[in-house]
């Protein structure tokens, strides 16, 4: 073998070396609003750096997270979770079932979805948690995959007694972090599951998404996240990328305060849904009609979606007929007008999912077409939360998840509960629907679950305290300099630790 042959493969394998110590480049929209997990916890979720007792795989179903099996007593008032064997933390403590206790007795006094849950005490017993519960709730094992609960060391809680960094138990951790736009993760030393194949990932947030397609197009990124149906057509032609599109369980929707004057009244809300033209927005923005939402839950949510339900569809007549019921009349600019107001208000999106300003924007004029005079304004999702608990929302464009309990349940009971929540209903209460929602949770045989699944999607479309616009699919890019890749339709997990560089 020549010594010039033998320089040239050196090189090469130097070359192989650096490409494979290189960090793997992920980007997406969303932003690391704080290190807190009830803000933030999604982020460490997903990106493997921080476990939860219970995961989900992409076809819904639970499966083991930090506990590898759990059961319930018979009268499913305690139950019971193992966890497993050897976790170890980012900072080589012992996962222990006291520390996750107490972890999970901090989140159920939280704010988060966990806090909704009938929790009586929560205690370690050998190497099992044990969860009490007031009442039976057999949900349980969904809301524990929420991200508000994941565990973290007991290293993680500073002097104040919060959280002040992530130390987690997943395959990747924390190698530096500053929010809200970037973090860097590297393989945990103390991991003794598989190896992930990528030593370093660097995470960047990036609101818009054209530059984000530019990123994938370039090179610059190796895995990007949420694309616009525009972008995708174009890279889809990239021989250098692979395009992956799942449907998801998501609805864009109009998040109304009924107890506002203009919108009270379930005629008007009624005449705001038949002046959308879903079909259209869907067709131009998102380029697939069938994402038009033709009633709250999609179809990727099996029992959710009622296909005897008379669909939400577009009828400007009906949409006139029922403002003027409800004493809204033209005035001289077109405007309608009731008591010497006119129908103007503001309707608040946010750019970080990038088709939403453009879909606010068709409803806008979509509304003119009956006489409403919709302000459309961009400005941070945080917005919204914020307008919504000091009443100043008049209207929102918002995109819901309703995997965040991979039980749909546990949005709804979060969403329509009294007083409505963040992302859910503001100024609407429906006592017969929280009845249901409340059995429905208590219940886990889905044969008796159905029907009361039934009535409760017939209140929401009849009274639309979330006027659904469209569904959601979830575009993703990846180099091919890279596999492995897998797509979580339900947003837990990005199962980075899979990804392989190409040979």
């Amino acid at each position: 073998m020549s010594r010039k042959f033998v320089a040239i493969a050196i090189a090469v394998l130097a070359m192989s070396g650096m490409a494979a110590a290189k960090p793997l480049k992920v980007v997406g929209p969303w932003e690391i609003a704080g290190i807190d997990p009830a803000q933030s916890g999604f982020v460490f979720s997903r990106m493997q750096v921080a476990e939860t007792l219970v995961s989900v795989d992409t076809d819904g179903k639970l499966t083991a997270g930090l506990a590898t099996s759990w059961s319930t007593s018979e009268d499913g008032l305690a139950w019971r979770f193992r966890l497993r064997d050897g976790a170890r933390f980012h900072d080589d403590s012992p996962v222990t079932a006291a520390v996750v206790a107490d972890s999970l007795r901090k989140v159920q006094g939280g704010a988060g979805v966990f806090s909704q849950v009938p929790v009586a005490g929560i205690e370690p017993d050998g190497q099992d948690v044990v969860i009490r519960l007031s009442k039976p709730f057999a949900a349980l094992p969904a809301y524990l995959v929420n991200f508000t609960t994941i565990i973290l060391a007991p290293s993680s809680v500073g002097s104040s007694g919060k959280v002040e960094r992530i130390v987690g138990s997943g395959p990747y951790r924390v190698k530096s972090l500053t929010p809200p736009l970037n973090m860097q993760l590297e393989v945990a030393p103390a991991w003794a599951g598989a190896k992930p194949g990528v030593a370093e990932v660097d995470y960047q947030a990036v609101g818009q998404g054209e530059t984000r397609a530019l990123m994938a197009e370039s090179g610059e990124a190796d895995l990007v996240f949420s694309m616009l149906p525009v972008s995708v057509e174009r890279l889809k032609r990239n021989p250098n990328l692979d395009v992956r599109i799942a449907t998801i369980p998501r609805t864009r929707m109009l998040k109304v305060n009924a107890a506002s004057p203009l919108f009270s009244d379930v005629r008007v809300r009624r005449a705001i849904s038949a002046a959308l033209d879903r079909e259209g927005t869907t067709r131009v923005i998102l380029r697939n009609a069938d994402l038009a939402a033709t009633q709250l839950f999609p179809k990727a949510l099996a029992g959710w979606n009622d296909p005897e339900l008379p669909p939400l569809k577009r009828d400007l007549t009906a949409a006139k007929a029922l403002l003027a019921e409800a004493g809204w009349t033209p005035g001289a600019d077109g405007i309608l007008q009731k008591d010497g107001r006119p129908f103007s208000f503001t309707l608040l999106t946010y750019a970080s999912w990038p088709e939403l300003p453009p879909i606010a924007t068709a409803i806008q004029a979509q509304l003119k077409q009956v006489g409403i005079d919709a302000k459309v304004s961009v400005g941070n999702s945080s917005e919204i939360p914020a307008r919504h608990k000091d009443g100043t929302l008049e209207m929102g464009l918002v995109s819901r998840l309703y995997s965040i309990v991979p039980d749909a349940i546990g949005t709804l009971r979060d969403d329509y509960k009294a007083g409505g929540s963040d992302w859910g209903a503001t100024g609407w209460s429906n006592d017969e629907l929280n009845a249901l929602v409340e059995t429905m949770a208590q219940t886990s045989d889905p044969a008796a679950r159905a029907p009361m699944q039934k009535r409760a999607i017939a209140i929401l479309q009849s009274e639309l305290p979330s006027i659904p616009v469209t569904w959601s699919e979830l575009a993703i890019v990846a180099n091919k300099r890279v596999t492995g890749l897998r797509v979580d339709p339900l947003e837990v997990n990005y199962g980075l630790a899979s990804i392989r560089w190409a040979q």
